[in-house]
């Protein structure tokens, strides 16, 4: 299988790595020192006390890469734009764009199912509409990403959770199709877990129940989610957000599993937090204003989480980090 990871960083190049060892034919859309050390000495994955290396095609220029029959975009949300206008040398007639991101996606009500509640309105995550001018629907494959990666030198990334390695995906309306059982059991082979889905956006939505309450107050806390959860001060304040995400996320999927108000809680910064003090553009609209929206639209009264939205949308923007 062709396979492009489009935006090759720390979780893409693990992908990378992991699917090129299975035999695949990679290539990555990356660029900097990370594209020139690859373009070197290859891409190195570390994993524990183990490491592995392979030699994939490293471009920052997607017409030197050629059709795929698979394209992986593992950019932040924050960097999609750059998509929009490199993805067109990549396609073929039935390429499958997998977009795994963070939050909610742009693409969220595009084949949307008719038992769905009504969908906010959405357009602020596509600015202009140039994603949906630029990829066809057809091609639209949702995914969900459970890896924790770091890129610890130009061309070398590590694995931080060996033992929750996973990439949950499924078309855009839900529907079974040959090619995502066929990316399914490459990626299975390749080590990289995705279970069969059945409803992409209630994956989404259990990933992003702990991201737009326990990550935001993570990020204005400035600790890691276990210290948060332990923090004797924010005692009462945990429970209450988890309940206020509990009911935005079962206002749209009510089989949705509840986070509990306990229970291990890895002792690293979320990604919100990491971009924040790496003063990098911070996916606030993904992970902090669409939930709230579907709250509005829903009804429902979630004070605690208007309020964390509120700062966290300030904080950004007083660093120069987000310009919505």
């Amino acid at each position: 299988m062709r396979v492009c990871v489009f935006g090759a960083g720390a979780v893409g190049s693990h992908f990378a790595v992991r699917l090129a060892h299975a035999g695949h034919e990679v290539s990555c859309v990356m660029r900097g020192a990370h594209l020139d050390a690859v373009n070197a000495k290859g891409l190195t994955l570390r994993v524990g006390g183990a490491e592995f290396n392979a030699h994939v095609k490293a471009s920052d220029n997607p017409v030197a890469l050629g059709p795929q029959d698979v394209v992986i975009c593992t950019l932040k949300a924050t960097g999609l734009p750059s998509l929009a206008t490199g993805l067109r040398p990549l396609l073929g007639d039935d390429t499958a764009v997998v977009f795994a991101q963070n939050g909610i996606p742009w693409w969220y009500d595009i084949g949307l199912p008719p038992s769905h509640p009504p969908v906010p309105d959405l357009a602020f995550l596509d600015p202009d509409g140039r994603l949906r001018k630029a990829i066809p629907k057809q091609l639209i494959v949702g995914g969900v990403v459970f890896s924790s990666n770091e890129v610890v030198a130009p061309g070398v990334v590590a694995n931080l959770s060996p033992e929750r390695n996973r990439l949950l995906i499924g078309e855009c309306d839900d529907r079974r199709s040959e090619r995502v059982a066929r990316l399914r059991a490459a990626l299975n082979d390749a080590s990289i877990e995705s279970p069969e889905v059945t409803q992409i956006r209630e994956t989404i939505w259990s990933k992003l129940l702990t991201n737009m309450s326990m990550s935001v107050l993570c990020l204005l806390t400035g600790q890691t989610a276990r210290a948060v959860r332990d923090d004797p001060d924010l005692a009462e304040i945990v429970p209450r957000l988890l309940d206020e995400a509990n009911s935005v996320a079962r206002s749209c999927f009510p089989e949705v599993k509840r986070v509990a108000r306990s229970g291990p809680a890895p002792d690293h910064k979320p990604s919100i937090l990491q971009d924040y003090e790496l003063g990098r553009a911070m996916e606030v609209d993904v992970l902090v204003r669409a939930p709230a929206a579907f709250a509005r639209a829903a009804g429902l009264s979630t004070p605690m989480l208007d309020m964390m939205a509120a700062l966290a949308i300030r904080q950004a923007r007083d660093k120069g980090l987000y310009q919505g």
